[in-house]
């Protein structure tokens, strides 16, 4: 009965969330809204004879939906992960079904989605779940070489899978709980991998291979397997985009993985195919009877591409090939499954080597007899990765060669992280959880503007290369022990940079919650005044309390019609500023012309993570397209250069 009540309240959250969703949706969330009313919505989809399974397929869906998460602001998105992984992790971070003795790499995938919710949430039980996976990594027997084994029933071999299931979260768990010393075990096993399974003609990477030569697939001289597999090499390019996020750019061998990177995509370049746009499952036999284009691993090197372009890693000629294998997706593989939902076909459901009781050979035949799905969700997740990334792609950039700074001195607050250190917190970029900026920061990228953070007082010099500064929720005494006030000569420095065609954006905070006083000195430079004063109190979640709307024709928020701002200081603003949004004769918002400059001013920083990521508040409140409003209304600000 649990079951059946669960089914029924899942699928109407979905009828809710088309709805209320923004208009037409893209192809990344149709195939993640297929994927939540078909792909485990609850543990009764993986059950066999034995139970509910901990399964890495689920892990590469919530991959995809972790992307359309932070593409939309939409949180039913976020809360799927969070019901997938909860029906596994108990209240004290014990992990339903998985077995650490098993040594099997593919259960540490899930890893990432555990990361994922405890930086955003902070719940102490899935950093717990994803220690254990840590530590079967740190136990994993190796190669005589230091490579992972696949898993302990398939000894001394190393499989290109499972540098996707394991390196990502690896390289996220040793950021989070600085383990500097992991990165070198990190890059030695793509080193390994591809020094031992690289062909060195092709440049394809061979499915796996055998460092002890006795298994019947394996080459006796060199222990690689015979074929190249499409999705095993799409598993790798995926690794390695996934991985440098997280890969300290000073490392030594942080070079090394990003040449492998190139060659690895250089290597799948060559055999794309020219008709279709996509990929075959065995990648160097197109005309061999039986191969088939296979959408898993076309959509995986459309996501490496792309991917690999946006953050740098691979040369901007890769997204060509990227947007013709999207549109090669789209028409080979991609079908109508009613309103505002797709499918995805031609998935191969599994294909490994050795084991029992059907012995694996790694021969064409082996490969091609596996069975051919649709809605496979290691395609499915593939896909919406690919898609995601594509969209992003084809986002406008107006902020190109732009760069906007958040300001870490006014606001230099600290907070004991998880292992025991304090960490910098509060409104910046990389934070995920409610206080964090990871989300604006997001949007500001999306359409092409740099991130940088200031941790220093600022002055003309520091201040040069940025085009938009931030500064947020100056500090209170009780907030940060010896604060940074602001007074008359950062003031005037930073005037001198707004008078020069800079964008300043100031997000104060309440009184009690934010020093004003003090700050005042800044603002009022440009007739703006903050009071020191606290309107739209909200109790409990009576999120009415905090709404103020947008009258149309507003010359900032072009889309958002109903916004949340709660404790608000309200604004005086006398020539040059005037008052951009008003709410019951209260100056909300203003702004101000000054030299080539401009600024914008609001009495709370509320494009933070907790009131844009669409985790908390009704959908009528509109923060994260009010979001978007903004940031393109300040990249509109910065004076074209001449």
């Amino acid at each position: 009965m649990k079951t059946i009540i669960h089914k029924i309240s899942f699928l109407f959250a979905l009828t809710i969330l088309s709805l209320n969703g923004f208009a037409q949706k893209k192809l990344s969330e149709q195939l993640t809204l297929t994927a939540m009313e078909t792909l485990f919505q609850d543990t009764t989809v993986l059950k066999d004879a034995k139970g509910p399974k901990w399964s890495y397929d689920m892990g590469v869906v919530l991959e995809g939906a972790a992307q359309v998460w932070r593409n939309t602001g939409n949180g039913d998105y976020f809360k799927y992960i969070q019901n997938s992984m909860d029906a596994y992790v108990d209240k004290t971070g014990n992990i339903r079904t998985y077995k650490a003795e098993d040594f099997n790499i593919d259960n540490i995938k899930n890893g990432r989605s555990l990361l994922l919710l405890y930086k955003v949430t902070g719940q102490q039980k899935y950093l717990t779940a994803a220690t254990q996976l840590y530590n079967q990594l740190q136990n994993q027997p190796r190669t005589k070489e230091g490579g992972f084994w696949h898993k302990k029933i398939y000894p001394n071999q190393m499989w290109l899978d499972g540098l996707y299931m394991a390196e990502p979260f690896y390289a996220e768990y040793a950021v989070l709980m600085k383990k500097d010393s992991a990165f070198d075990d990190i890059a030695n096993q793509f080193i390994l991998m591809e020094k031992n399974s690289r062909d060195a003609k092709t440049g394809l990477l061979y499915h796996g291979y055998d460092e002890s030569r006795l298994e019947k697939w394996a080459d006796k001289t060199t222990g690689k397997s015979p074929n190249f597999w499409g999705r095993a090499m799409g598993w790798y390019i995926m690794a390695l985009v996934d991985v440098l996020d997280n890969f300290p750019k000073n490392h030594p061998k942080y070079k090394d993985l990003v040449a492998i990177l190139n060659r690895t995509a250089n290597a799948a370049l060559k055999y794309q195919d020219a008709k279709s746009g996509v990929w075959f499952d065995i990648l160097n036999m197109p005309t061999k009877k039986g191969n088939y284009l296979e959408s898993s691993a076309s959509s995986m090197f459309v996501y490496g591409f792309a991917k690999g372009v946006r953050k740098g890693y691979l040369p901007q000629s890769f997204i060509n090939a990227a947007n013709k294998g999207y549109a090669g997706l789209k028409k080979e593989f991609i079908e109508t499954a009613g309103a505002e939902r797709v499918k995805l076909t031609k998935t191969v459901s599994v294909s490994g080597l050795g084991g029992k009781p059907k012995y694996r050979d790694g021969s064409f035949e082996y490969y091609i007899s596996e069975k051919v799905i649709t809605n496979d969700p290691k395609g499915v997740g593939a896909f919406i990765c690919a898609a995601s990334e594509m969209e992003i792609a084809a986002l406008p950039k107006p902020g190109k060669n732009l760069t906007v700074t958040v300001d870490n001195f006014f606001n230099n607050e600290y907070m004991t992280g998880p292992t025991g250190d304090k960490i910098p917190f509060h409104y910046l970029w990389n934070e995920d959880d409610n206080n964090g900026f990871s989300l604006l920061g997001k949007v500001f990228n999306d359409a092409g503007v740099k991130t940088s953070t200031l941790a220093d007082a600022p002055k003309l010099s520091n201040l040069q290369g940025t085009n938009i500064y931030i500064i947020v929720d100056p500090d209170t005494e009780k907030e940060t022990a010896n604060p940074n006030f602001m007074n008359a000569a950062h003031a005037k420095q930073i005037s001198e940079w707004v008078k020069a065609g800079g964008v300043l954006v100031l997000l104060l905070n309440d009184v009690g919650n934010c020093e004003i006083t003090k700050f005042n000195v800044l603002p009022e430079t440009f007739g703006i005044h903050f009071n020191e004063d606290s309107r739209n109190k909200v109790q409990g979640s009576n999120f009415e309390q905090g709404a103020i709307s947008i009258p149309p024709g507003n010359s900032i928020f072009k889309t958002a019609k109903k916004v949340y701002i709660k404790e608000i200081s309200t604004i005086v603003a006398k020539t040059p500023a005037v008052a951009a949004l008003t709410d019951k004769d209260d100056v909300i918002i203003a702004t101000a012309k000054y030299g080539k400059g401009t600024v914008f001013a609001v009495g709370d920083p509320w494009f933070y993570n907790e009131y844009i990521d669409g985790r908390k508040l009704p959908k009528d409140l509109e923060n994260y397209k009010a979001t978007n409003d903004l940031v393109n209304w300040l990249i509109k600000q910065v004076p074209a250069k001449k």
